[in-house]
């Protein structure tokens, strides 16, 4: 058994403290909201976040001094947003060396840092080798009902991707390791911007073609950019790249997708931001990838009509007029171009 924290109290870091009690650990769920932490506590229940019930074992915190005590791991699960914060934290609370695992997925808009890198530069005491990122296709109400779901956890260093698969591992939530941090973090963020797309085509009333095109050559997109930084390409045929496409791009449990399909409906961003009530990493992606396009001289159509629906007030509409009458061009050329470089 490991005393574990994990760093986040909404829907996921619900589902994974979950797992892990399940796995017979010691799980401390933190909150930084005290009246939310007393709920957990009381009702073993989290109903704004997952209305399931949370076993009786793991025990929530607001101070995270307490939260921390004694663990050998530490599970960050807080948006994208909030991760210096909570690292800057973590420096001053922390008073043994941990294992690092987070399972947020975004990258931050301006410095276009990956999460990975992010801890590291906030955590100088902790290599960015030794970080390990959790990601895959996981719908925090599907993970907390136990229904079948697989992950990958990867790090530079193959003995900490162990320690985290061996943590989380179950009959239930089954997960592989990989050594393509850059690729997996990557592919986790980056689909939230296509989920969007796909939550707006269906607001729109088009059907099941265009949803598999944009998911295609979305994938493409993604693709496209994470090999120009120096992503395996192979990574985005994996569970963190067409996996977690599927599940985000064609499930009502997505929030990217409700707030995509609240857009391409008609409603103005900030509307559906409030009416979501919860963090949707995909609004903050999207700016992050049309910088990140712009810098590496990438073609993103897809991102960049994203970006113009939600940051231009541009109509949806005119977006997909846009990508349709595009200029003629052979599907793969990108990719293969791409690839000649990197190999040749």
């Amino acid at each position: 058994m490991d005393k574990i924290a994990v760093l986040g109290a909404g829907s996921w870091g619900t589902a994974l403290s979950i797992v892990l009690s399940d796995n017979g650990h010691d799980v401390r769920l933190w909150s930084h909201r005290k009246e939310q932490a007393e709920e957990i506590n009381r009702t073993h229940k989290n109903e704004k976040y997952l209305d399931v019930a949370i076993p009786e074992q793991i025990t929530a915190f607001y101070e995270l001094e307490q939260a921390l005590n004694d663990v050998s791991a530490v599970i960050v699960v807080v948006p994208t947003k909030a991760i210096r914060e909570v690292c800057q934290q973590l420096n001053q609370k922390l008073t043994n060396k941990v294992t690092i695992i987070h399972a947020t997925k975004g990258i931050e808009p301006d410095s276009l840092k990956r999460v990975s890198e992010m801890i590291n530069e906030e955590m100088p005491g902790y290599d960015y080798e030794d970080i390990v990122v959790l990601s895959g296709p996981s719908h925090a109400e599907e993970v907390a009902l136990r229904h079948p779901t697989t992950v990958t956890v990867s790090s530079v260093n193959l003995e900490k991707a162990k320690i985290a698969q061996n943590l989380f591992n179950s009959d239930t939530f089954r997960v592989y390791t990989s050594p393509d941090i850059l690729g997996i973090e990557l592919g986790g963020a980056l689909k939230n911007i296509i989920a969007l797309g796909a939550g707006i085509s269906d607001g729109l009333g088009y059907g099941d073609n265009a949803k598999a095109a944009l998911i295609t050559r979305g994938l493409a997109e993604i693709a496209r950019l994470g090999t120009s930084l120096g992503a395996n390409p192979l990574s985005f045929l994996g569970l963190s790249g067409v996996g977690d496409l599927i599940v985000t791009c064609t499930s009502v449990h997505s929030r990217n997708w409700r707030a995509g399909n609240l857009l391409g409906k008609g409603n103005k961003l900030d509307d559906v931001l409030d009416q979501m009530g919860m963090v949707v990493e995909g609004v903050r992606t999207v700016q992050a990838a049309y910088q990140f396009a712009k810098e590496q001289g990438v073609e993103m159509p897809i991102t960049t009509g994203i970006y113009q629906i939600l940051f231009e007030d541009k109509d949806p509409r005119k977006v997909v007029e846009q990508l349709m009458t595009r200029d003629k061009r052979e599907e793969m050329d990108d990719i293969a171009n791409l690839l000649n470089e990197r190999y040749s």
